[in-house]
């Protein structure tokens, strides 16, 4: 913003005395950065562009454009350089300074309402860092909306009923041969259901690629899973919960064993990481709805 006000200010500056030295109206004034630090912070070849319709030298035109201008504030000095470029250079200590307080003052409240959706782990298997990364870079985002005055509502979509939900019950019901109760007693028996699943959807993705074919049995599970009241449909909610679920408490287990001076607070984490996936699960069904 600071930059923003220093180039208009320069701009409308250099087209006022143009017109008024040489009674030539200039549409446009090129400010740009010196290739090179010690040419300053900003440089216009306004002179160069002026020099064929004045018919003078362009290091005169800069001369004498840059005897008695008067500089924005922020701005220490103009000098002419090569053959006629203007430089200016910035107080830059005083720039800094009033950068600084730009960016640390408290923001003005816009009171906009703002939705940020985010993360939004496909519940087919165990997390991994990927989406972490797109928990942090959301939360992150959702954080700076609200330092900026904006009112946020974060939202994280569970999606049980898309394709890679269904490429997972595919697995179970035609590779596997396993049905809901088989599955539950996996669910029950298995520490990492979501490890599972990790294998069983790599082995479904393959024998999509060997067997093309069976990507109709995609489309028929997920046809089902629409309805709602089929075996195939419960399949898959119970795979989505248990998938989202564990996920979300691993790192709680971890950390419980792993000092017992703050067991009691890994207990309270898992509480929360159960209370949290519920209150997920009720937003998405009511999107759904």
């Amino acid at each position: 913003m600071i930059l923003e006000d220093i180039t208009n200010q320069l701009t409308e500056t250099l087209r006022s005395r143009t017109l008024a030295l040489f009674g030539h109206a200039v549409e446009r004034v090129v400010l740009q950065t010196p290739p090179k630090l010690n040419m300053g912070d900003l440089a216009t070849p306004l002179a160069l562009e002026l020099a064929k319709a004045l018919k003078r030298k362009p290091r005169e035109i800069a001369e004498q454009l840059a005897a008695g201008m008067h500089l924005p504030a922020l701005v220490a000095s103009v000098s002419v350089e090569g053959a006629g470029y203007l430089n200016f250079r910035f107080d830059r200590g005083a720039f800094t300074a009033e950068h600084f307080r730009g960016v640390l003052s408290p923001p003005s409240s816009s009171g906009e309402r703002v939705i940020v959706e985010h993360t939004n782990i496909n519940p087919n298997k165990a997390a991994h860092i990927g989406h972490l990364r797109n928990a942090v870079l959301g939360d992150t985002y959702v954080r700076c909306a609200r330092w900026l005055g904006d009112r946020v509502e974060t939202q994280n979509y569970i999606d049980d009923t898309g394709v890679q939900v269904a490429d997972v019950v595919v697995a179970f019901q035609h590779l596997e041969k396993r049905s809901v109760a088989d599955v539950q007693k996996l669910i029950s028996s298995s520490e990492r259901f979501d490890y599972l699943c990790w294998d069983v959807y790599s082995k479904m993705a393959q024998y999509y690629a060997d067997h093309p074919e069976a990507l109709e049995w995609r489309r028929e599970t997920l046809h089902q899973i629409e309805q709602q009241d089929s075996d195939t449909a419960k399949l898959a909610a119970m795979i989505a919960r248990c998938c989202a679920w564990t996920s979300s408490t691993t790192s709680c287990r971890r950390r419980a064993t792993s000092s017992t001076s703050t067991s009691g607070i890994a207990r309270s984490s898992c509480s929360s990481s159960r209370a949290l996936w519920c209150s997920r699960r009720r937003e998405s069904t009511r999107a759904a709805g």
